[in-house]
């Protein structure tokens, strides 16, 4: 077995209460689960108050910052690997319809309407201030490295086990 550098091979327990010493030997997947968990709670409660889900967010989003407008199956296609499921999507798609968010012209392809750019705006603003709660006392150099080391680690395990 090859002795990996830098990095010790003893995991000590995963656990919010251990100290900063043992963090080297900590799992990552419990760190970003965890981490995962409470960010999207953070973020989902908070939208629940306005009666706004996440998902609605995302497809305001993908049909705002498309290069043309997409149809149904190209914003499905795009967010189904971030949904619960492969149903969540289309079902957003026909609840932002159905709200008068978004319109659909005779191409079958999506568009904001005056009242989803307004619900979107109103959602990057709430995000915006949910952010800011979620990086105090987290400098901007400090998340691009954490961000790296994650996107390090996805590159890591996503390549073949030699």
């Amino acid at each position: 077995m090859r002795e990996l550098t830098g990095t010790t091979t003893d995991q000590a327990p995963a656990g919010p209460a251990v100290t900063d010493d043992m963090l080297a030997t900590q799992p990552i997947g419990y760190w970003s689960g965890l981490a995962h968990a409470a960010v999207t709670r953070h973020l989902r409660d908070a939208m629940a108050k306005i009666d706004v889900t996440q998902p609605q967010y995302w497809v305001l989003n993908q049909v705002k910052y498309s290069h043309a407008a997409p149809s149904r199956d190209e914003v499905a296609d795009q967010l189904t690997p971030l949904a619960d499921g492969q149903h969540e999507i289309p079902r957003v798609v026909d609840q932002l319809l159905h709200r008068g968010w978004l319109g659909i012209d005779a191409e079958q392809r999506l568009r904001l309407t005056d009242a989803g750019e307004t619900a979107r705006v109103r959602l990057r603003e709430l995000v915006t201030e949910l952010r800011a709660v979620a990086h105090k006392g987290i400098s901007d150099e400090e998340y691009v490295a954490a961000l790296k080391v994650l996107r390090k680690i996805v590159a890591n395990v996503a390549s073949p086990v030699v």
